[in-house]
C-alpha cells in the first residue's frame, strides 16, 4: 500500500507463540474480565512453526486507530481489542528515540492513534488457538513500543482480557494460568513452570483436519456450558484441582505416562462437558473421531508391546484437529508413519506442502517422498485383523513441531509488516 510519509513514526514487531492446553480452561466466572472457572496448564508450541507476527506503530500523523489482520483491514472497536488498548494505555511510559528524534510523553499516549497489523501462520479460528497467539503479540508488542515496566506476568492479565488463553502465550515452555479469587481478576495470570528446554525431547504433530472456521466459536460455547451443564461445576471444583497437581509433579518429572493419562483423559473430560451443554457442542468432527480411535489403539498397543508404557498423549481443543504429544523422535517418527499410512493425502498434494514444521521428523520416519508414503507398510493392528479404513484427503495437512520459547522482538526491520516511513502495511 502506498500513503505519504508521516512526520514521524515509532514502530515495534515482535513474534508470539500459541499454545496447547493440557488441561484445559472452559468456562467463565466473569464474561468481561475473562476470570476463569479453573486453572489450566498448556504447552507452547515453537514460535518457527506456529505464531504470530505483529507490528504496532504510533505516529503523530494517524487520524485514528487502525488494524489489519492477515492482510485484510478489520475493525479495532471489538470490546476485547478495546480492553486491552485502555490497559496498556494506562501503564504506557515515557519514549524517546533521539536518532529519529521522538520524545513521547506518558501522558501523550492517550491522543496517539496506532496503526497494527497481524499475521497468523496458521489457520484463524480453526481450534489452533489463533486468538491466543493474536491478543498475546498485541499486548507483548504495544507493551514494547509504549515502555511498559510491567513483566511478562502482569502482561497475562491484560491479554486475559483479549483472550482468556492469550494469557499464557506470554511464556515459552510449560505454563500454568492461575484462575485467581479476586473480583478484579488481578491474580489470574499465567506463570511459567518450566522452559522449552526442560523437556525438549518431546515432538507434537499437529493434525489440520479443516482450516474453516468453527461453527461454535470458543466464547458462546463456554457460556452455554455454564448456563446448562450439570458436569462443569463438578469438573472446576473437584475433577480439575487434582489433575493441575499431578500435571504439574508430571511435568517437574519428566514423568510422560502421567503426563499423557492426565492429557488424554482431560481431553476426554473436556468434550464430554461440550456433549452435556444444550444444546450440545460438536467440535469433533467424523475424521477427529476416527483419529481419537486410532490414537486410543496406538497407546494401547503401546501399553501390550513396551515395558516403559505410554508413548503418545493426544489432545484436542476448541476444533476438529488432533493434536499428538510423542515421547521422543523415534515415537514421533513411527507416529508418522502411522498417520500418513492412515491418512494420506490426495494424489495432487506434494510431501512438501502435507508436512509442515519440522520436517526432519520425514527424514527419521524414512519419508522422502510420495513413493515413500505409497510404500508404507500397514501398521500392527491391521495383522491382528483390526482393519483401518484409509481416509485420504481427510486431513488438510500435519505440522511438527515442539515445545517453545516465548514472544520475542524482531529487531530486523525487514520482518515488520508496516511501512516505516507511513505506517501502513507493506
Amino acid at each position: 500500500m502506498g500513503g505519504e510519509p508521516a512526520k514521524w513514526v515509532s514502530m515495534v514487531t515482535a513474534r508470539t507463540p500459541t499454545n496447547i492446553a493440557v488441561i484445559k480452561y472452559w468456562g467463565k466466572r466473569d464474561e468481561t474480565l475473562i476470570l476463569p472457572i479453573n486453572d489450566s496448564i498448556s504447552v507452547t508450541l515453537d514460535p518457527n512453526h506456529l505464531c504470530t507476527t505483529t507490528t504496532v506503530s504510533v505516529s503523530p500523523s494517524f487520524d485514528q486507530d487502525r488494524m489489519w489482520l492477515n492482510g485484510k483491514e478489520i475493525s479495532l472497536q471489538g470490546g476485547r481489542f478495546q480492553s486491552c488498548l485502555r490497559e496498556i494505555r494506562a501503564r504506557a511510559q515515557d519514549v524517546e528515540d533521539e536518532k529519529k528524534g521522538i520524545k513521547i510523553k506518558k501522558e501523550d499516549w492517550q491522543n496517539l492513534h496506532l496503526h497494527i497489523a497481524s499475521y497468523n501462520n496458521f489457520p484463524t479460528a480453526a481450534g489452533l488457538a489463533s486468538s491466543a497467539a493474536g491478543l498475546a503479540c498485541l499486548v507483548f508488542s504495544l507493551a514494547k513500543l509504549m515502555n511498559l515496566k510491567e513483566d511478562n506476568s502482569q502482561l497475562s492479565a491484560i491479554a486475559r482480557q483479549g483472550s482468556g488463553s492469550a494469557c499464557r502465550s506470554l511464556y515459552g515452555g510449560f505454563v500454568k494460568w492461575i484462575m485467581g479469587k479476586e473480583d478484579n481478576g488481578s491474580d489470574s495470570l499465567a506463570v511459567q513452570l518450566a522452559d522449552e528446554k526442560h523437556w525438549d525431547e518431546l515432538v507434537i504433530i499437529i493434525a489440520v483436519v479443516s482450516a474453516r472456521q468453527k461453527e461454535t466459536s470458543s466464547t458462546s460455547g463456554m457460556r452455554d456450558t455454564v448456563e446448562t451443564s450439570a458436569l462443569i461445576q463438578h469438573r472446576a471444583k473437584e475433577v480439575v484441582p487434582k489433575r493441575i497437581i499431578q500435571m504439574e509433579d508430571a511435568i517437574q518429572k519428566r514423568d510422560f505416562p502421567s503426563f499423557a493419562r492426565l492429557a488424554c483423559t482431560d481431553s476426554n473430560q473436556f468434550h464430554a462437558v461440550c456433549l452435556d451443554t444444550y444444546p450440545p457442542i460438536f467440535y469433533m468432527n467424523d475424521t477427529s473421531h476416527r483419529q481419537d480411535n486410532q490414537l486410543c489403539r496406538e497407546m494401547e498397543s503401546c501399553r501390550r508391546n513396551t515395558s516403559d508404557n505410554v508413548q503418545v498423549a493426544y489432545t484436542f481443543d476448541a476444533g476438529p484437529n488432533a493434536v499428538m504429544i510423542a515421547r521422543n523422535r523415534k515415537t514421533a517418527a513411527l507416529l508418522l508413519q502411522r498417520l500418513l499410512y492412515n491418512f494420506p493425502p490426495q494424489s495432487d498434494t506434494d510431501l512438501d506442502s502435507y508436512i509442515i514444521g519440522d520436517k526432519s521428523i520425514l527424514q527419521d520416519a524414512g519419508i522422502n517422498d510420495m513413493k515413500d508414503v505409497e510404500g508404507l507398510a500397514p501398521p500392527p493392528e491391521i495383522k491382528d485383523n483390526i482393519l483401518i479404513q484409509k481416509s485420504k484427503g481427510d486431513v488438510s495437512y500435519f505440522i511438527c513441531t515442539r515445545p517453545g520459547g516465548g514472544p520475542v522482538v524482531l529487531a530486523d526491520e525487514t520482518q515488520a509488516l508496516l511501512n516505516p516511513l507511513t505506517g501502513l502495511p507493506k
